[in-house]
């Protein structure tokens, strides 16, 4: 019997084998148990791995239980945003495959006259959201004696609200979504002075950070479930931003619309406060933490 007719060599031994062996289905059931990056790393190794990576059992799990729901906020995102220039829009092609959607939910969707954002982080597919300050009630804000916005790359929305000076702080919005089931945890996004460039150099002004260190701010949220929490926080470190823990809030139903209501608050009338800027609330999976974020808790 020849060599090229047996997987047994002339020592009787079994054949070598290799990765590429495998039935596309094992490989498939290996990748389950991987998070997204690790699949995209392993499907570089050959035809199996390549195939069984990009196969919508193995993304189906990765996607949140509505994808459906976020992949046509998505796709409805796109459409506004590919017109011809006369008014006219070019409808996107679908994506087909899960692997597909789950790429495009990790990119940021506006929503809301682009005053919102949301997307999957790509490790473990969890949602986060963005909501700038102008889709925010903010006491005084069309006063220029008190607020001003300020264009800055320092925002992913390129404005913040600046506080110059006021004795009556109230900032508040609302949000209708449908959140994936899971914990959420809520923050507000501020800094204290003005930051700019100078000479290429990154400068903040600090002469107008006055009167947060009299009274703690009071950071509120609840839900359309009566879920309430509430925070308070005396606010600090000038020059950084910093996200202040307001408190966290269950969803149990990926299919039900969640009504959120949150606010910071600074009310007391006995002295002034400024030098703030506001710029947005965020909403991350409770435990989520890159490195380069600033969280506060209480």
């Amino acid at each position: 019997m020849g060599t090229g007719s047996s997987i047994l060599g002339a020592d009787a031994d079994w054949g070598e084998t290799s990765l590429g062996d495998m039935p596309e289905s094992c490989v498939a059931a290996v990748l389950l148990n991987l998070d997204p990056p690790e699949i995209c790393q392993v499907a570089c190794l050959n035809r199996a791995f390549r195939g069984a990576a990009s196969a919508d059992c193995v993304w189906a799990g990765k996607l949140p239980a509505n994808y459906r729901y976020l992949a046509a906020l998505a796709a409805a995102a796109d459409d506004e945003g590919d017109g011809d220039g006369d008014g006219n829009v070019k409808p996107c092609s679908p994506i087909s495959t899960k692997k597909g959607i789950y790429a495009r939910l990790c990119r940021p969707t506006p929503f809301d006259g682009g005053t919102k954002e949301f997307w999957i982080e790509k490790n473990k597919g969890g949602l986060c959201m963005s909501i700038s300050s102008k889709a925010m009630a903010i006491t005084g804000i069309d006063d220029r004696r008190y607020w001003s916005h300020l264009v800055t790359e320092e925002s992913r929305f390129h404005s913040v609200a600046y506080l110059q000076q006021i004795w009556w702080l109230e900032v508040g919005g609302e949000l209708d979504f449908c959140f994936p089931a899971g914990s959420y945890s809520l923050f507000f996004r501020l800094h204290l002075g003005r930051a700019h460039r100078r000479m290429g150099r990154r400068v903040c002004g600090t002469e107008l950070i006055h009167g947060w260190d009299a009274r703690p701010t009071r950071f509120q949220l609840s839900t359309s479930d009566e879920q309430q929490a509430t925070s308070e926080y005396y606010l600090d470190g000038p020059g950084s931003w910093i996200l202040y823990h307001v408190g966290d809030f269950v969803i149990s139903n990926s299919d039900e619309l969640t009504s959120l209501k949150y606010s910071m608050m600074q009310i007391d009338c006995t002295h002034t406060k400024g030098g703030l800027c506001v710029d947005s609330v965020a909403i991350y999976p409770k435990g989520y933490r890159r490195e380069n974020m600033n969280m506060v808790y209480m």
